[in-house]
């Protein structure tokens, strides 16, 4: 039963506490009616004081009618209804609590126990118990609370008056574990007598936790010494006898039906409850219910685990990357990797299964593209060798840390057990793995010839944007959906690699290097081509001194002007542009400016390796050639030597054709963002977005949709302007860390960093030790790079970056070597240094940390050692062995 006296309002002016009860309308909850905060105003007397002034009259305990101008007795027409209300609530005088019910308490902010409640009160005291209720509301720890928490002033709030149930035990409960965070877990706390005991903190508690299920999965039984009963004179103490102290206060049938209940108003309310109960004769009391407001920081342990690592994907993917790529991105993955596990074999129902799985490859937090780890292992599990394959994909993708061995333990029972309950598609999938062995020459030239096809030059700023539109679907169908050749040539590469290296290792006693010189220099790797050509063109460039100043210190459109003067040049550097003018920095990033838009790195990367002498190296005995003689010295065995040729033999062809093929994937996406740049033309022209550019702020399901028709928001200026303002507060808060976990909801409650801190490197210490990529000891001062598109690489420099990508092979050819803080032996930076017989290390934690520009180092690329060096050494780079001086 519940009544509303005062002014007439609406269940919102109710506050927490008693808003709360009016919407659980069924529930056992004891009668009550509620005083609507206008009561207060109503019985103010004329002109009173203001807000400030109640507190500066307010002294500890605040006693009724101390305040000039605060109410001293209710309005007398509110004193009737009151009389009236309460008469029906309690026709034989029951006692009542009394309790504020603020319009922000037990919201976001509990307010917990900081305004008066009152138990056990005489129909003829409420009314002085109500101004009690409303004098609390003005206190100076209110106002205090409200002050930190950036609350609005304080107010009068609306005062519940609720029938009293003598209880014989009492106690809260949790819908969800209110400190783990456990949606899944309620909580169940219990006392002897009035729950006033427990909130007061005079007792221990008994507590249990329940599953979902209904089963007490814990339970702690404490020793209850007193308990609080109710009496003429109010709540009083009295002592437990010590037997059924020890004793639980409730039956476990009690336990799961509290437990119910809490989750039944959560059902409810609509989100997870702390509710008050108690129990007298035999029956269950609702008397309170509140959010719980410490999950909204708690992300949900038993959610589902992902772990996220951006390993060597932030080679592609580095920094911010806008909602466009990422979508195109996502989708691409999804669909390569599903053609991918249908050529090996594996069942459509299984594939099926694993939907989850392929569409969230990857994910994006605070605008930066990470691999969903555990997926790439389930997605694995389904090809057979899991073990091996594990630890060749960890070196292929550079995860530095393995799968947790619990995770790895399911993916295994997992993998053996689907194996064993369908042999016949085990079967399937290793004939798979057989027939695209033996065909995947054949399928590189088909995919060669039908990449052509689909990317034949076509004038894209003449077409509509429905034919826009409808060319990138052509180009979806043709390639992003039939990506064959590349990822299956990626998975042998990846295992012929592992076999190499553990060959290398169990045949050679090799410490894991010796791999690497025998896949360097294998030739007809695209990839080494933009360094030789940029040397050609700073060959040419320096037959003319100023013309070679002028590429350093010109505008773009002064060096334009000057080509007609160069023809030689002019030549070159157009057959540079057609051909790899879609090579740029961050080029997987659609949003990325090309070469075609800027050429001034390239231009400027020319002129000052022209500056400098160019000469050619003496021939000496190639990094290969020493490894090659090194294996014919160390396996005699021709068994054994055969079998170590034929791994040789395809690491080199299979490392070989991935990068060359990774170099048709960045024509692909050249085309693909120049449909979307024309896109963005068409939309600006129409005034539907504010900038071409603004594109790039958009999904590409909505780009497209908006269209064919297919897009829920039409909407795109006010779309693009919220996610320009949340993509702008990416870049100035803190970075996720490089490895972490998240569980349940990954947005909500997470903070992105390892739960354990990773070991921090001290930038102390002579010494550091790296991967090995490509030999050669190299002793100069380092050049440290954070921003490639204004550097300029001082002569005999070893160049330091944090990461690379395509776009860092224009300042290749004038470093002297090449030290990266992150990426592993197959990353672009490491294949292309071997190709140029360029010393370089790369996998170096905390390198840009421990060194500072200028400092003199010597680095090893062979054993992957950096020392820096303290002596005093002189200005010009010495090579020591291997590498070019």
């Amino acid at each position: 039963m519940k009544f509303i006296v005062g002014t007439t309002g609406s269940i919102e002016q109710l506050g927490g506490k008693a808003g709360a009860l009016a919407k659980l309308e069924g529930f056992p909850i004891p009668e009550w009616i509620a005083l609507m905060p206008a009561a207060f105003e109503d019985s103010q007397p004329p002109n009173p004081p203001r807000v400030g002034d109640f507190r500066a009259s307010l002294q500890s305990p605040p006693l009724v009618g101390d305040l000039g101008g605060f109410p001293t007795v209710l309005h007398p027409t509110i004193q009737a209804e009151l009389t009236a209300a309460l008469t029906k609530l309690c026709p034989n005088g029951e006692r009542v609590a009394v309790r504020s019910s603020a319009l922000d308490e037990d919201g976001d902010r509990s307010f917990a126990g900081q305004l008066e409640s009152f138990l056990f009160v005489p129909i003829d005291q409420v009314a002085d118990r109500i101004l009690d209720v409303w004098r609390s509301a003005f206190s100076d720890r209110i106002v205090a609370y409200r002050e930190e928490h950036n609350l609005p002033p304080a107010t009068a709030p609306a005062v519940l008056i609720q029938k009293m149930v003598d209880a014989e035990v009492a106690g809260v409960a949790f819908s969800a574990h209110p400190v783990t965070g456990q949606r899944g877990v309620a909580i169940v706390s219990a006392v002897y007598g009035l729950g006033s005991a427990l909130v007061g903190g005079e007792v221990d508690a008994d507590t249990y936790e329940v599953d979902r299920a209904g089963n007490i999965t814990s339970r702690q039984i404490a020793r209850k010494e007193i308990a609080h009963r109710s009496s003429e004179n109010g709540v009083v103490t009295e002592a437990i006898d010590p037997v059924l102290a020890e004793q639980p206060a409730l039956t476990d049938a009690q336990v799961q039906e509290i437990a119910r209940l809490a989750r039944e108003v959560e059902q409810r309310l609509n989100c997870p409850q702390d509710i008050e109960w108690a129990i007298a004769q035999g029956k269950l009391y609702l008397l309170q219910a509140r959010p719980i407001t410490t999950l909204a920081q708690l992300p949900d342990p038993d959610g589902t685990r992902i772990l996220w690592d951006n390993s060597n994907i932030s080679e592609s993917y580095g920094g911010i990357t806008t909602p466009l790529t990422f979508s195109f991105v996502r989708r691409a993955y999804a669909e390569v990797y599903r053609q991918f596990c249908r050529m090996m074999g594996v069942s459509e129902g299984a594939i099926a299964s694993h939907d989850t799985t392929f569409r969230c490859l990857l994910g994006l937090i605070r605008g930066r593209i990470y691999y969903n780890l555990i997926n790439w292992y389930r997605l694995l599990a389904l090809l057979p060798g899991f073990k091996m394959n594990q630890r060749f994909m960890e070196q292929m993708m550079g995860v530095r840390e393995p799968l947790p061995p619990d995770v790895l333990a399911t993916l295994e029972k997992a993998t053996w057990r689907d194996r064993f309950q369908d042999s016949l598609s085990f079967l399937n999938t290793l004939r798979g793995l057989v027939v695209n062995f033996a065909t995947l020459p054949k399928q590189i030239r088909h995919f060669y010839k039908r990449l052509d096809s689909a990317l034949a030059e076509i004038d894209l700023t003449v077409m509509r944007p429905d034919e826009l539109v409808a060319h990138y679907y052509d180009l979806e169908r043709q390639l992003l959906t039939r990506w064959d050749a590349p990822i299956v040539n990626d998975f042998f590469a990846m295992i012929f690699y592992g076999l190499l290296r553990s060959l290398c290792v169990k045949w050679c006693n090799d410490s894991g290097t010796l791999q690497n010189d025998l896949i360097g220099g294998e030739g007809g790797m695209i990839s080494a081509e933009p360094a030789k050509r940029i040397r050609e063109l700073a060959i040419t460039a320096s037959q003319s001194p100023n013309f070679a100043e002028l590429l350093c210190s010109g505008s773009l459109p002064q060096i334009t002007a000057e080509l007609e003067n160069q023809p030689q040049f002019q030549t070159q550097y157009r057959d540079y542009l057609d051909r790899f003018g879609d090579r740029c920095l961050e080029e997987l990033k659609l949003e990325s400016p090309t070469l075609h838009d800027n050429p001034m790195m390239l231009l400027r990367s020319i002129g000052q390796l022209a500056r400098q002498p160019i000469t050619k190296s003496a021939p000496t005995v190639s990094p290969r050639q020493q490894a090659e003689a090194k294996v014919a010295q160390l396996i005699r065995n021709p068994i054994r030597r055969w079998v170590f040729d034929r791994v040789l033999h395809q690491a080199r062809a299979r490392v070989r054709d991935r990068e060359n093929l990774r170099f048709e994937r960045t024509r692909l996406f050249g085309r693909v963002r120049r449909i979307v740049v024309e896109l963005g033309r068409r939309l600006w022209a129409i005034d539907a977005i504010n900038s071409p550019q603004d594109v790039f702020y958009l999904e590409l399901p909505e780009l497209l949709g908006y269209i064919d028709g297919t897009t829920t928001t039409t909407d795109l200026k006010g779309l693009i302007a919220l996610r320009q303002a949340e993509f702008a507060q990416y870049e100035t808060s803190a970075v996720p860390g490089d490895r972490f976990e998240t569980h349940g909801t990954v947005n909500h409650a997470h903070d992105f960093q390892p739960s354990t801190p990773t070991r921090s490197i001290a930038a102390e210490g002579s010494d550091r030790t790296g991967i090995g990529c490509c030999p050669g000891i190299i002793r100069a001062p380092v050049q440290i790079i954070t921003d490639p598109k204004t550097a300029v690489l001082r002569p005999g420099s070893i160049l330091v970056a944090k990461q690379t990508d395509p776009g860092w092979i224009l300042l290749f050819p004038g470093a002297a070597g090449v030290l990266v803080e992150r990426g592993g032996v197959l990353s672009h930076a490491a294949i292309v240094a071997r190709e140029l017989n360029l010393p370089a290390i790369v996998s170096l934690p905390g390198l840009l940390d421990w060194l500072q520009d200028g400092d003199r180092v010597e680095m090893n690329g062979s054993t992957g050692q950096v020392r820096r060096l303290i002596e005093v050494e002189p200005a010009r780079e010495i090579a020591l062995t291997g590498g070019e001086a």
